[in-house]
């Protein structure tokens, strides 16, 4: 029980990586606060924690809101006591049939870069609160590389996210809140996938990935829960790939 005592805030936890997270996050004796702005999968998943015998609360959040954010975590403080760890895990997809869109690029940037940043603004100010703790970001290969159908905004934002871990990995070190970054691969679509969700292009995409197949989004639970928990006490700054070799053969 690695997260007994603690609280956890997971944006983006209605589905996807953020609901195997929070999950994972309560069968490991954390309290869990699931974030997202849909309010009906959210509470779905929150119940299910809360039925199996976890500790579960929900509150809706538009990541890109800072009075949303000032109203959620000051919720899961009243609920719960302390913040002592924030997964900023919120995002819309980066492929999608018009890579030049404008208007989808302006969502990327409120989503990811936005979003990000007050994450870890308030997340930090909660940590600090609690006596210490950590926050884990997410980002992408795309931070890395261009990919066919990636929206260029996607690869902008999505490296926007690593340098905004950096930063806030050296400027809150010593305040005792360390934060680090996964970086996934082509993993299971997500809810607003359309290019990656076809099945030709994610034949063709994994055919240049040296462990074949598609992660799991078990695989980036795992991480974050790792770069959560105390084994990872002295890890800051740091990213963690999750992309089955893909970059390192590409490179």
């Amino acid at each position: 029980m690695r997260f007994k005592d603690k609280t956890v805030f997971v944006t983006g936890a209605a589905g996807g990586i953020g609901e195997v997270t929070a999950r994972m996050f309560a069968a490991e004796g954390a309290r869990v606060v699931l974030a997202d702005l849909l309010e009906d999968e959210g509470v779905a998943v929150t119940q299910a924690i809360n039925e199996t015998g976890g500790d579960a609360s929900f509150v809706k959040l538009d990541v890109s809101s800072e009075t949303d954010w000032r109203h959620a975590i000051a919720s899961a403080e009243k609920v719960f006591g302390a913040v002592h760890v924030v997964v900023s895990n919120a995002g819309i997809s980066g492929m999608v049939p018009d890579h030049e869109n404008v208007d989808y690029m302006d969502r990327l940037t409120s989503v990811h870069i936005r979003g990000t940043f007050l994450a870890i603004r308030h997340g930090a100010k909660a940590i600090v609160r609690a006596g210490g703790g950590s926050i884990v970001t997410v980002s992408s290969v795309a931070a890395y590389c261009g990919l066919p159908g990636l929206h260029m905004g996607y690869a902008a934002v999505k490296a926007g996210v690593l340098g905004m871990t950096r930063c806030a990995a050296g400027e809150y070190a010593r305040s005792g809140v360390r934060v680090n970054a996964i970086v996934p691969g082509l993993l299971p679509p997500m809810r607003t996938s359309v290019v990656s969700a076809d099945p030709a292009m994610r034949k063709k995409f994994f055919e240049t990935v040296p462990l074949g197949g598609t992660g799991g989004r078990e695989d980036a639970a795992n991480a974050i829960l790792f770069l959560a928990s105390d084994a990872a006490a002295y890890v800051t700054g740091a990213e963690v790939l999750l992309d089955g070799g893909f970059l390192a053969y590409r490179c």
